[in-house]
């Protein structure tokens, strides 16, 4: 336990340091126009990063980042050595004033690790089978479209802006809100449908059939092959149930979770996924997993074990009758079978009821972005009005406008600060949570204690408060020179690019697309009023990030092995 320990605190170390490297950037811009002071700007941000943990309820960027390793590979020592490349590059880059991505440092330490680790003890295998390469492959195509999309994002917002005719840039900024709230609206159908698939668990099946169809390939086994074929007609009855409660789904704006989830329900077949939930339950209440992971390491534990896996076994025929005897049958029958304690029946009768609609009706909402959307609508919406008001229905000044711009700003950096929270201060959830999972001492990244997100988001801020002034120089002068009209269409740009990827599931660098946001704002002046070579070290950076922490962590991890 005393290891677990450490990585937390390291986890947590990291964090702090990540409020000097990342969190910074959120409030570079705002802090170089001098609408607010560093101290202000600061607290600012980091109440909107609390904001943002009650806005993003799927904690998007806390899976990808704690599922980026298949489970298999993923040890203690393996995330010890991530954390510990992942802390030398942000202390490296901080010391230089570069804008790495701390979110890209964690998976290059948290990959490179597992793979060390993998090849060690397993021997040449396929990158499929140690890491998920869809999830690292779609970060590193990102390192390059995220700062882009945010440039042509702020470019945009800037032309408008700065365009005379206040009814045309209203009219382009109203249509701009529209065209926004329709592409979200579809972000949202398809994040549900993409839940409501994972809950059949296609995604685990489809795993399963590439994993058992590699191994078959290198050498043929029969059990393995019947093991295959079941898996794969687990994986079609998935994909045709979850195809199935699309038709229904659909309707979610219209009629609400609760009523599509009773659809779903009283039209597609649960059956199977029913069964399944109960086997997980089964092994959920007697902590199957996590004895597995603790009798590796606590001999006393192995009895235990086998105690909790025979008692499974021995249940699962029962829960395989629940649609032919009801589910208080079936409970009382599976306390018959184990002889359970008396005082113990209440709470297994309560863990294993399932209730699929309920679960459904979750899963749903997790997608639902209505709050996201009226956020950046409503932001827009008063961008519009401030533009009417100053310009229309008062003598336009130099002096009123920018003095409108500044309260703008603050509008802007809030909603920046929103996506930095939603994307960047998740990171160490994922982190913690898979140390506690590696440990035995939870059972899914769902069931992350409250304490962790509370310890995170504090750290991040602890950070924040004491230091990262070398990078918001960086950002904020460097680049280009910032005022608060290109400080509010940068950081509405950003705000914009983070909303977007994070309801594409998809982890960029808060720093990477305030940068590109901030680029965009001073090549709209003019090409030569950003400063390339500034730029270019900056995209050096970005580009060995991942590498250099994978290959440090493949070290830290071979030297560790001699000592853990």
């Amino acid at each position: 336990m005393s290891f677990v320990i450490v990585i937390i605190i390291l986890a947590l170390l990291f964090d702090y340091i990540n409020g000097f490297h990342d969190a910074a950037n959120s409030i570079a811009t705002i802090v170089s126009t001098k609408v607010l002071t560093p101290f202000q700007a600061v607290m600012w941000a980091a109440f909107f990063n609390f904001i943002a943990f009650m806005i993003f309820k799927d904690h998007a960027v806390a899976n990808t980042i704690g599922k980026t390793v298949r489970v298999e590979f993923v040890t203690l020592p393996v995330i010890f050595s991530g954390l510990i490349a992942a802390i030398m590059w942000n202390l490296f880059t901080w010391w230089w004033g570069i804008p790495s991505s701390s979110s890209h440092t964690l998976i290059g330490g948290f990959a490179g690790a597992a793979i060390c680790h993998a090849l060690m003890t397993k021997g040449m295998m396929p990158l499929f089978k140690i890491i998920d390469s869809e999830k690292i492959g779609k970060t590193v195509l990102f390192i390059f479209i995220a700062p882009l999309l945010g440039g042509l994002i702020s470019m945009l917002f800037t032309f408008v802006t700065i365009h005379r005719n206040t009814w045309l840039k209203s009219g382009i900024l109203l249509a701009t809100s529209i065209g926004l709230w329709f592409l979200f609206g579809n972000f949202q159908q398809n994040k549900i449908n993409e839940n409501v698939s994972k809950y059949f668990k296609a995604d685990k099946y489809q795993y399963e059939v590439d994993k058992l169809s590699y191994d078959l390939s290198l050498h043929s086994d029969p059990e393995m092959q019947t093991k295959l074929d079941e898996t794969k007609l687990k994986l079609v009855k998935a994909k045709a149930s979850a195809k199935a409660c699309e038709k229904f789904t659909g309707n979610y704006e219209k009629i609400g979770p609760d009523e599509v989830a009773n659809q779903i329900v009283n039209n597609v077949n649960i059956r199977d996924i029913e069964i399944s939930k109960l086997k997980d339950k089964l092994n959920g209440y007697f902590k199957v997993e996590q004895l597995k992971i603790q009798s590796t390491k606590n001999k006393f534990k192995e009895a235990e074990y086998i105690y909790a896996k025979h008692s499974v076994d021995s249940l699962i025929p029962i829960s395989k009758k629940y649609h032919s005897i009801g589910m208080d049958a079936m409970i009382k029958s599976m306390v018959t079978k184990i002889n359970l304690d008396g005082n113990k029946i209440p709470e297994f009768t309560k863990k294993m009821r399932i209730d699929v609609k309920t679960d459904l009706k979750k899963e749903m909402e997790k997608a639902d972005n209505h709050i996201l959307r009226y956020c950046l609508i409503g932001m827009i919406l008063l961008f519009i009005c401030a533009f009417i008001y100053n310009e229309k229905m008062r003598e336009p000044k130099a002096s009123r406008t920018a003095n409108m711009f500044k309260k703008l700003q603050l509008l802007s950096s809030a909603a920046f600060s929103i996506g930095h929270g939603g994307n960047d201060a998740q990171k160490v959830m994922g982190i913690i949570a898979a140390a506690l999972i590696a440990n035995g001492d939870l059972l899914d990244i769902k069931a992350m204690p409250d304490w962790v997100p509370l310890a995170c988001y504090t750290a991040i801020a602890l950070g924040t408060l004491s230091g990262g002034w070398k990078i918001v120089k960086t950002m904020g002068t460097k680049i280009t020179k910032v005022t608060p009209l290109e400080g509010v269409c940068a950081e509405t740009a950003g705000a914009t690019t983070l909303f977007l990827t994070e309801q594409m599931g998809i982890p960029v660098s808060t720093t990477h697309t305030i940068t590109g946001s901030i680029i965009g704002v001073g090549a709209t002046k003019r090409l030569s009023a950003v400063r390339w070579g500034v730029t270019i070290n900056i995209l050096w950076a970005w580009i060995l990030t991942i590498p250099i922490s994978a290959l440090l962590a493949a070290l830290v991890f071979w030297i560790s092995t001699f000592f853990l």
